[in-house]
């Protein structure tokens, strides 16, 4: 097969996958939140959300996955669930710190309206670490036991459902990560994403110095995380995002950008320039992110999207490690992303 016909096919195979951005209301007030500077701007109306969804669906989509914010305050909340579910998207998907679920008949209605995939926020393995990174007191109970009422009315309506987690890494709470993985386990999530802070704006902008480590600093502890879970064997999704290669050379079948390649077709859907885009990932790696002249001549070149712009100009390049080869090993996890 052609090179041109293979990346046809693997297009095709891939699954079309549409993010509306919903608005920037939330009832947390993390330090790090990339949409710390624009919690002013007035959120998306339902109709033109729905507008979104119903484009998305024409272009072939089958996953929606609606962000925000927090998009589980909205008095529309469930309307626009049922609405995706009436369109039959296979995958209705929502990101949330899970503190309204705490209330069951929110639960309830969700897994009711058609809900069927949740990534729970958790950003400590205690409440002190949790809530001090929201900086909402009592953010880490009401998140638990809003993952509990999300199961009870899972198992009471009989339907299937996904749920992941994920969690920020910033100064706070990187030399805790094997506890954080420790903690998400034995909440009985596998599938679970390990982000190193976007600091290009909001609060990790405002506040590098504080809330950003460095990766070199950070990678030991990413690494134990990551040895958590045997994702060969189990096939879960265990997973660090945004992080330069060169610190993971092991972890290939663990590095989020690689999966997602292989995996969706992305679009981005909002109302503003800065959430709207038709190639989500082309512009993170051409926009958002940088390769120093350092990484030339790295083996990794064309699969590593280096660092953040933002971090690149405060850290400089000295942590990275260009490497010559891949080995064997290497190889073969990387080519089964690809």
């Amino acid at each position: 097969m052609s090179k041109k016909k293979h990346e046809i096919k693997m297009k095709a195979d891939k699954v079309k996958k549409s993010v509306v951005f919903v608005g920037y209301d939330c009832n947390n007030n993390c330090r790090f939140c990339m949409e710390q500077d624009v919690r002013d701007q007035p959120p998306q109306t339902k109709q033109e959300i729905m507008r979104h969804m119903v484009g998305a669906k024409k272009r072939g989509s089958t996953y929606l996955e609606m962000l925000g914010g927090e998009i589980t305050i909205r008095p529309d909340f469930i309307e626009l669930v049922k609405f995706a579910k009436d369109l039959n998207f296979e995958t209705v998907m929502i990101a949330t710190n899970g503190r309204m679920f705490s209330y069951k008949k929110n639960a309830y209605r969700a897994i009711e309206a058609g809900l069927n995939s949740i990534v729970f926020s958790i950003h400590g393995h205690n409440a002190e670490t949790h809530d001090y990174l929201t900086r909402s007191p009592g953010s880490f109970k009401q998140l638990h036991k809003g993952l509990k009422n999300i199961r009870e009315a899972v198992d009471y309506f009989g339907k299937e459902i996904h749920i992941g987690s994920n969690t920020t890494i910033v100064k706070k709470n990187y030399e805790h990560l094997p506890e954080v993985g420790k903690h998400i386990k034995s909440l009985g999530i596998t599938n679970s994403e390990f982000i190193f802070v976007d600091c290009n704006e909001g609060g990790a902008y405002n506040n590098f110095e504080k809330l950003v480590p460095k990766v070199s600093e950070a990678a030991p502890y990413i690494r134990k995380c990551l040895d958590l879970v045997d994702v060969e064997n189990n096939r879960n999704n265990w997973d660090i995002r945004y992080v330069p290669l060169c610190h993971f050379k092991d972890y290939f079948n663990q590095v989020s950008e690689l999966r997602e390649v292989k995996t969706f077709e992305t679009e981005q859907l909002g109302r503003d320039s800065q959430r709207s885009g038709y190639d989500y990932q082309e512009k993170r790696k051409n926009v958002s992110r940088i390769k120093p002249d350092k990484c030339k001549g790295c083996a990794l070149y064309d699969y590593c999207e280096g660092l953040w712009r933002v971090y690149y100009e405060r850290y400089g390049d000295d942590e990275l490690n260009p490497i010559s080869e891949m080995t064997e090993e290497q190889k073969r996890k990387i080519n089964n992303l690809i």
